[in-house]
């Protein structure tokens, strides 16, 4: 029955995947200064997708002491592998990272500007709540609201909410054509952002596949045969889904 549920999900969304999947975005990208505008904006949307994560794990498995059991073991292994693949990942010469430091170190290299979003991490790392921090810094206003979006979901305590949003709202929305355009963009610059043709690459491979697997058995499993839950799932993955549109919206703006 689940199975059932998880298809009608996945129609409803139908609408709203599509126009990020062809949005104009990605064709608009044309220059070494256009990747580094784009990852200026989208670099909040991984650090947030990291923190969606963890609150999955604190959620369905036990992470304090003493340790006992805690939910379906069978859930607890899904996230576990997912916090692996994403949290200890490896870089393009073999090193472990996470996906996060990943794409800072692609910052780094095409030249993006990484002052604001160091200065929010350093503020988060000194005790500063989410909020705040945001509010303190100058990051833009639709990555703002994005990750707004993001921590409204995991203050909602509903695991099956947290799981659909990350399973159909954050896994495998960068589709392959960026990956064409990009390594145009790499032939006319070389050594200038082969780290970020490396993330993209390594996030179609493992997230939009082998966990986006994962996180399918993870919503089923959360959700199971409750009609109301998939429907909640439903109504958060669409507003997950149209939060993107809205910063791909944004972005699309400054490259024009």
């Amino acid at each position: 029955m689940s199975e059932i549920y998880l298809k009608k999900l996945e129609s409803s969304i139908a609408d709203l995947r599509a126009q990020l999947v062809s949005h104009p975005v990605y064709s608009a990208i044309k220059t070494p200064q256009d990747i580094r505008h784009f990852m200026e904006h989208h670099v909040y949307a991984v650090w947030d997708f990291m923190s969606l994560l963890k609150s999955l794990q604190i959620e369905l498995t036990c992470v304090s002491l003493p340790w006992l059991p805690v939910g379906n073991a069978s859930t607890r292994y899904l996230i576990n592998e997912i916090v692996t693949g994403e949290e200890s990942d490896v870089d393009e010469v073999g090193n472990r990272v996470s996906h996060f430091e990943l794409y800072l170190k692609a910052m780094h290299q095409s030249g993006a500007n990484t002052d604001i979003i160091s200065q929010f991490i350093d503020s988060l790392q000194k005790g500063t709540s989410v909020e705040a921090a945001m509010k303190s810094s100058n990051i833009p206003e639709a990555a703002q609201q994005f990750m707004q979006y993001t921590f409204d979901v995991i203050a909602s305590g509903k695991p099956h909410l947290m799981a659909s949003v990350f399973t159909f709202g954050r896994e495998d929305l960068i589709p392959d054509m960026f990956i064409s355009l990009i390594k145009e963009i790499k032939i006319q610059f070389p050594d200038t952002i082969d780290v970020f043709q490396y993330y993209i690459e390594r996030h179609i491979e493992v997230d939009g596949g082998h966990h986006a697997e994962l996180a399918h058995q993870m919503t089923m499993e959360l959700c199971g045969d409750d009609e109301q839950k998939w429907d909640e799932a439903t109504e958060a993955v669409r507003k997950g889904l149209a939060a993107r549109l809205a910063l791909w919206d944004s972005i699309l703006g400054k490259l024009n």
